[in-house]
């Protein structure tokens, strides 16, 4: 009974390094190494637009300074009009940003926004003023041990760009 108490100690205590050895590749995350990676909406594509439903592809790209890869294990967002919740969500795609540089992944939006349609409207009755958007969100990083990764994007659009004539 005491050779097995000991075995059971040995091989936890085993355990234990192997586990510690193998974060030795997260140390950037742990100490104060780690640079926030640079997270942006590059595209959104329109898949299908009908009355009581939308579908959108958010296109991002994620610019990691850092010298050890990225793991990302996704990405939950808000996107706003004006003040006005366009779509919100959470993506749990895992992929790995290679050290010093990007990555392009892409998020699938549905949304309902038969609510919101008489805003939508007033907000498309003077084409040529820009709307304001927001996008805000986390991204999940690392393995074990990950750090959330604020987002928040700020801009304007001129919704008469995407009308066609």
């Amino acid at each position: 009974m005491l050779h097995q108490a000991q075995t059971i100690k040995i091989i936890s205590l085993l355990m234990f390094f192997g586990l510690f050895s193998g974060l030795a590749g997260c140390s950037t995350w742990l100490t104060g190494d780690f640079k926030d990676p640079d997270v942006r909406l590059i595209k959104v594509d329109v898949i299908k637009a009908k009355l009581l439903e939308q579908q959108f592809v958010l296109r991002f790209r994620i610019d990691n300074p850092n010298s050890e890869s990225l793991p990302v294990r996704g990405l939950d967002y808000s996107v706003y009009l004006n003040e006005l919740k366009l779509a919100e969500g959470e993506s749990d795609v895992w992929f790995t940003v290679p050290a010093n540089g990007h990555q392009v992944f892409e998020v699938p939006v549905r949304t309902n926004l038969w609510r919101q349609l008489k805003s939508i409207v007033k907000l498309l009755e003077q084409p040529d003023q820009p709307i304001r958007y927001r996008l805000q969100g986390e991204v999940k990083t690392g393995l074990l041990f990950g750090r959330s990764v604020h987002l928040k994007r700020n801009g304007e659009i001129i919704p008469g760009d995407f009308i066609p004539e």
